[in-house]
């Protein structure tokens, strides 16, 4: 720990954190990254990585580890039970990555502090911050050991818990959704293909079903109550409830699961002087379209390119435009992976009605393209 002037201080090395600093690191400024874990994460709630995200990380040297080891799934499709109501190809976007990468955020995180590394970066751990205080110059980070460090910026991608949000005194407002959802990586055999990722509507729920690399799949689901450590029983109970019918997923293990609340937040404000805001510290939602970690690291480029044109001269209104252009991407982006949720999850009664128009939809060659573009991110180039 140091007392003398950083450029910018990033609290939380996760993706997003990591992401901020290796873009700042290539440009040339001086950052100082520090998490309150000992370790990286080992275990993953992102899998996707979109088109788009890939493409902003171009530039900064980390994508080609990303697509080598992940896999590469050139369809998104939304089905009940058997019936397919809307297939979303990504194989003919315009890109060079027209597939959804599925990966474990692990591996993510992994890439990412590599090449942090190469550049020359180290991530301070573990390093609990307690107090954040700005002025006109700078701003200061205290931590629980007394020691302090300045920067002449902060950005706090320090997860929904934001402490930095919370010392910065910006609300976080929405609610939080009354099921809870469960997250299991599985190997299985039986119905489900290998090269799409599926959102399986039902009256029970929605789960989805994507593969990752290792011959591993994703499921995620809502459940009234998940349990902490969800067993092959209860994922093959939730398959036979909502998957495919013809041809049954079999589960054979389970690698890892969790259970995790999905609240609906936005920051009030995505800056507040020499304090910007990234991630989930900004914005959380439902998994439905798995947005949430490639609006993160969306956020981290933005951001960290802006600090850097602020940093060699440019105005400081900069950040102005760019906090409110980050807040309306989130806003979007929430609001179509609620929708997502709220139709998967209607009664039994408008099943056969909400079908039947998505049916009719999945068929307008327009419609499918339009979700294809929204959901790669491509959108939002």
């Amino acid at each position: 720990m140091m007392n003398s002037i950083a450029d910018v201080l990033i609290i939380g090395a996760g993706p997003v954190g990591l992401t901020a600093a290796v873009v700042l690191e290539q440009l040339g400024h001086d950052v100082v990254i520090v998490d309150s874990q000992s370790e990286g994460a080992n275990t993953s709630r992102a899998a996707v990585v979109h088109p788009h995200t890939l493409e902003l990380l171009e530039p900064y040297g980390v994508t080609p580890a990303l697509v080598e080891r992940g896999l590469h799934t050139p369809a998104f499709s939304i089905r009940d039970r058997d019936q397919l109501l809307i297939g979303v190809p990504f194989s003919n976007l315009p890109t060079a990555y027209p597939y959804t990468l599925m990966i474990s955020q692990a591996d993510t995180e992994k890439f990412l502090l590599e090449r942090f590394s190469e550049l020359g970066g180290k991530v301070i751990r573990p390093a609990t911050v307690t107090e954040v205080v700005q002025d006109a110059d700078s701003v200061t980070a205290t931590f629980d050991d007394g020691k302090q460090i300045r920067a002449r910026y902060l950005i706090g991608a320090d997860g929904m818990h934001s402490l930095v949000r919370e010392q910065a005194g910006i609300g976080f407002t929405g609610g939080t959704y009354g099921e809870s959802f469960t997250l299991a990586d599985v190997r299985m055999s039986g119905g489900v293909p290998q090269d799409e990722v599926i959102l399986y509507f039902s009256p029970a729920g929605l789960v989805v079903v994507a593969p990752l690399p290792d011959d591993m799949y994703r499921i995620v689901a809502t459940v009234d109550e998940a349990p902490h450590d969800p067993d092959i029983s209860f994922v093959q109970r939730l398959l036979d409830e909502r998957g495919p019918q013809s041809h049954p997923a079999v589960v054979e293990e389970v690698v890892w699961g969790s259970r995790f609340r999905v609240h609906h937040r936005i920051a009030d404000s995505f800056r507040l002087g020499r304090i910007l805001l990234a991630g989930d510290a900004g914005h959380v939602h439902s998994p439905a379209g798995g947005q949430g970690m490639n609006l993160g690291i969306e956020d981290a480029i933005t951001s960290a390119e802006a600090l850097s044109q602020v940093l060699g001269g440019a105005p400081d209104t900069l950040l102005d435009d760019l906090a409110t252009s980050r807040r309306n991407t989130a806003e979007s982006v929430v609001s179509i992976a609620s929708r997502l949720t709220d139709v998967a999850t209607v009664s039994a009664r408008v099943r056969p009605l909400r079908n039947l128009a998505m049916r009719l939809a999945g068929k307008i060659p327009a419609i499918r393209r339009r979700l294809a573009w929204r959901l790669s991110g491509l959108d939002r180039r």
